[in-house]
């Protein structure tokens, strides 16, 4: 949907690989960004011009849950005749789907939930024939495809797709109310809370809330690697969507390469701690969480 001499508007938020590529790789051959800020949706219109072609979003975000108005990011596309597009990685299409409320093409990164036991690589762009038919073209020619055994274990993937969301969605829900409630927490993500500042876009849009719950400690770098060095059940890694638990700490793992003012430019804070519930009893996760943030304040 991109050539030379066009352009594309991305809300701040969107995974930093995304707005790395679009900053990055195809800036060196003539295609234009702007970067405006999530949720403010006068400043994404603002930021249209003629050669505008696409604009670039994702709901929830990673690592906020920040949540997008699906159906006035739509209008606004619409309006302006420029293609939309959904990251819905975190969503999933059992939560949320982005076509149904006018958006133009949502990918995902089957990598997370839809293949569901951290042991694939793949990804889906849906939308309508012409840009599918498209993706797919231009696909037959850089060979990104997967291999038959990674096909095979998505479709394996997605039999138990629907019965993960439920326990991903219930699980999450119930470790952000007790983290909500937790004094050595300063402040909870998760779009199921009504102290979320989309919460009531998110009711409107999704069905289930998704399985990440990002928090931030009372205290500062080394008080957050407490809590997750104190940790017993999940993993300590960087993906999300799997079976297992994972738990990570953005400012010293997927932002490690960034200085202290780049990764704090981009929102992401010391004491921030990312937590992909499994499908474990979710009794056992927030008491082994309980148990952690004790350990880590002691």
């Amino acid at each position: 949907m991109l050539s030379r001499g066009t352009h594309v508007v991305v809300t701040d938020d969107s995974y930093r690989r995304t707005r790395q590529f679009l900053n990055q790789t195809l800036h060196r051959y003539g295609i234009e960004v702007s970067t405006v800020p999530a949720g403010d949706y006068e400043a994404l219109e603002d930021a249209i011009r003629p050669t505008t072609r696409v604009l670039v979003s994702e709901s929830p975000t990673n690592p906020y849950n920040r949540v997008l108005d699906l159906e006035r990011f739509a209008e606004i596309g619409r309006r302006h005749r420029v293609k939309t597009v959904i990251d819905g990685t975190f969503a999933t299409p059992y939560n949320q789907r982005p076509l149904e409320w006018g958006v133009d093409v949502v990918v995902h990164s089957a990598t997370k939930y839809l293949g569901g036991h951290n042991d694939l690589m793949a990804g889906a762009v849906l939308g309508s024939r012409d840009i599918v038919d498209a993706v797919r073209g231009l696909q037959g020619v850089t060979g990104a495809v997967v291999s038959p055994f990674v096909a095979f274990l998505l479709v394996r993937g997605l039999k138990t797709f629907a019965l993960r969301m439920e326990r991903h969605n219930a699980t999450a829900q119930a470790m952000a109310e007790f983290l909500a409630a937790h004094p050595r927490v300063e402040r909870v993500h998760y779009a199921g809370l009504a102290s979320h500042p989309e919460h009531d876009v998110a009711k409107r849009q999704m069905r289930g809330f998704g399985g990440v719950v990002s928090f931030e400690v009372r205290g500062d770098l080394v008080a957050a690697s407490r809590v997750v060095d104190s940790c017993r059940i999940p993993y300590i890694a960087v993906s999300l969507g799997g079976v297992e638990s994972l738990i990570e700490q953005p400012a010293i793992m997927s932002f490690y390469e960034l200085t202290t003012e780049e990764r704090l430019a981009v929102g992401i804070k010391d004491n921030l701690i990312r937590y992909s519930v499994g499908i474990e009893d979710a009794a056992d996760l927030i008491a082994d969480l309980a148990q952690a943030l004790d350990r880590a304040f002691a």
